[in-house]
């Protein structure tokens, strides 16, 4: 079995893409010479690292976020016991002040009566750990896009500055803190934070394949969607050596210049319906890409539905983001005019039972030939981030994604 890739240099990665200006799209990013397929074209460190709730503390490295061994020989945090740390280079390294602080003594009790739901927790460990950064990180995070308002249920942005304030020294907290501040860290944090996931394992049921902590990239938040991507994106969290949280952007296929890089923000099976319903409620607008324009002329396939049973898990809680496998059946009743990406769907996505992984050709090499690998059964049992928007919980699970 291959091994996972090495992270290329950053300068050899930033030369494959370029920042551009898409008519009717926003910013993105766009191949700058051509692309083969497999090659690396962004790997890139994560400007803001937050764990995913307050359980997991004791299980990943609150620096790294590796796996802590189970034989209880990681380090706890000086400061606040209640965080370890793998090693004393991630000991050194330490973890967002604020939050520490939240956590120490006492504190750690009102962390958990502020936040006794992991729903509630993900936005206040983003708070605390946002508001640590230095003042130009801080500012980088609010230089990206916003995601549209929270929906109805959300967690108030209000609640949770109050929170914020009443768990953080005054001294501690950044020039201009406000409500308005919180909220718009909230809106960044909503539409760029990238899932660090716990590596799958078949065995291991799919509501405890949860992520171990969020991510912020602010390049690889450039990269728009197509249902059709040309690109999809992995991480590493339990690689050895410096690196393990960076975010890996590989390419399907041949990439020409200029051409815009997308990737897909959830499982490329996901039906018609159910891409638009989401892209909508949490990014703001409506696909229109060609493999859009072609489904959207399809009759309503709600009622006749032949979905994988385990994607239909993985969709919300009503049951409305299921999978789609039925559609090829549809398409090949009508001739493949109707279905023009019958083939993507062969060549890209794992025909393994319940997985719907994106096969990724490994970086090309001069000495062997290329294959394949699945972005959800890589080597070493290693995984693909997955955006965290309606997923972190059983009832909504974004397979990919910002």
């Amino acid at each position: 079995m291959a091994s996972a890739p090495q992270n290329p240099t950053a300068a050899a990665a930033a030369a494959a893409l370029r920042v551009a200006d898409l008519p009717g799209r926003g910013r993105g990013l766009v191949a700058a010479r051509g692309v083969r397929e497999g090659e690396v074209l962004l790997s890139e460190p994560a400007l803001l690292l937050y764990p995913s709730a307050l359980a997991s503390l004791r299980a990943y490295c609150a620096a790294c976020f590796r796996a802590l061994p189970a034989d209880s020989a990681a380090a706890p945090c000086a400061s606040c016991r209640a965080a370890a740390f793998c090693s004393p280079a991630c000991a050194a390294a330490a973890h967002p002040r604020l939050l520490c602080t939240a956590l120490s003594h006492c504190a750690s009790a009102g962390l958990a009566a502020a936040a006794p739901a992991e729903a509630v927790q993900e936005p206040l460990l983003f708070l605390l750990s946002a508001y640590s950064l230095p003042d130009p990180a801080l500012r980088a995070v609010l230089s990206l896009a916003s995601a549209p308002p929270p929906p109805p249920g959300a967690q108030d942005a209000a609640d949770l500055h109050a929170a914020v304030a009443a768990l953080a020294p005054p001294h501690l907290l950044p020039a201009g803190f406000s409500p308005d501040l919180t909220a718009a860290l909230l809106d960044k944090d909503r539409g760029n934070s990238f899932a660090i996931m716990e590596p799958y394992r078949p065995w291991t049921p799919l509501e405890l394949q949860k992520a171990r902590a969020y991510a912020v990239y602010p390049r690889a938040s450039l990269l728009n969607h197509d249902c059709l991507p040309n690109a999809c994106h992995f991480d590493y969290p339990d690689r050895p050596g410096p690196g393990n949280t960076d975010i890996v952007v590989r390419a399907l296929h041949d990439i020409p210049e200029g051409r815009e890089v997308c990737i897909s923000y959830f499982a490329a099976n996901w039906r018609y319906a159910d891409r638009q319903r989401r892209l909508l409620e949490d990014y703001g607008f409506r696909c229109e890409c060609d493999r859009c324009q072609v489904e959207s002329q399809w009759k309503d396939d709600d009622d006749d539905n032949n979905g994988d049973d385990a994607m239909e898990e993985e969709g919300e809680e009503d049951g409305a983001d299921g999978g789609d496998d039925g559609m090829e059946e549809e398409g090949d009743a009508d001739g493949d005019d109707d279905f023009p990406h019958a083939y993507f769907f062969v060549r890209y996505l794992c025909d393994s039972e319940g997985c719907w992984g994106m096969l990724a050709p490994l970086p090309p090499s001069p000495n062997e030939h290329l294959a394949r690998t699945c972005v959800w059964r890589l080597p070493h049992l290693e995984l693909f981030s997955r955006q965290k928007n309606g997923f972190d919980s059983p009832e909504g699970r974004n397979m990919y994604g910002r």
